[in-house]
């Protein structure tokens, strides 16, 4: 028995990872994005996933009414920008945008559009940080679609977005629905006053967090990070100290097990997804056979005291 060929699905696929830096222009971004998910393809890869806001400098970097001039409908322009590079290409691309959704309501938002063009579907990031450089709660409302997996040429695959991963029940609840990859894309770096200090543990911990999903749910893991110094320009002495984003996409096997990793450079971070290996990993490590589903219920509360 395997995990792949079912309904026709490979049993093994390669995935890539566009670790890029960002200008103010949102259009070149965009074309980046664009050449970056052709030479993936061109390399082998059917399904591609962006950083997180990938067509924006990070503009949690501070409070500013005036940004919210830069969120889109989804589906809206760049998703059929995309959809017609996705299926000219045969590939499935994750894409983390900034939505609006109403006058005055906003989201950070993944939509995954399959190898046909077509958004295969949304996901809203569910964590929203709220942190120095990261004010992520003035423009983004929490997203309201749950976890989720959707099915798409390379079989179900799962997304959130960035402070989403450190959780490991968002992780638990999309594998639970059968996804046999979880993708973050991600801006996350450092203040580069605290780099010396914490960045290496800061570093660490991101991908211990990441790898710890993909043992705990036998299933892969592929993040993908933005690189490279931002500051948002008009925000006082030149924008601010500014975040240094780290780079270091990287793609796990079911035991996390790292098996492609970027530096802090633009890359291009390509991996061969083998979804035999999830049974094999399941198999010998069964951590979803012996889950206690019958002793969780508390669960759902924030805090338990005696």
């Amino acid at each position: 028995m395997t995990s792949g060929g079912a309904k026709g699905l490979p049993s093994k696929f390669k995935v890539g990872l566009v670790q890029m830096s960002m200008s103010e222009d949102p259009d070149a971004n965009l074309a980046k994005a664009i050449t970056r998910i052709r030479e993936a393809a061109q390399q082998g890869a059917t399904l591609v996933c962006l950083p997180e806001l990938f067509r924006t400098l990070y503009i949690g970097q501070r409070e500013d009414h005036a940004l919210f001039d830069l969120a889109e409908a989804v589906p809206g322009p760049t998703t059929e920008t995309l959809g017609k590079i996705a299926k000219e290409n045969g590939v499935v691309v994750i894409a983390s945008l900034f939505e609006r959704r109403a006058a005055g309501l906003y989201h950070n938002t993944a939509a995954v559009i399959d190898a046909d063009g077509m958004v295969k579907g949304i996901y809203r990031k569910m964590h929203i940080p709220d942190d120095p450089a990261y004010y992520e709660k003035f423009y983004f409302t929490p997203g309201d679609l749950g976890f989720r997996a959707f099915d798409t040429k390379v079989g179900p695959i799962g997304t959130m977005i960035c402070w989403d991963q450190w959780y490991p029940e968002g992780a638990r609840l999309t594998a639970l629905q059968g996804a046999n990859i979880l993708l973050y894309p991600t801006a996350i770096g450092w203040h580069p006053a605290e780099k010396a200090q914490y960045g290496e543990q800061q570093l660490d911990a991101w991908k211990t967090i990441q790898r710890s999903h993909a043992i705990a749910n036998g299933c892969w893991v592929a993040a993908v990070n933005r690189v490279g110094l931002e500051r948002l320009a008009g925000g006082g002495e030149s924008g601010g100290p500014g975040i240094e984003f780290w780079g270091h996409s990287f793609v796990c096997d079911p035991f996390g097990i790292v098996v492609a990793e970027a530096a802090e450079d633009e890359a291009l971070v390509l991996a061969q997804v083998d979804l035999d290996r999830i049974e094999e990993v399941r198999r010998n490590w069964p951590f979803l056979r012996d889950r206690r589903t019958d002793a969780y219920s508390g669960i759902e509360h924030r805090f338990l005291t005696d």
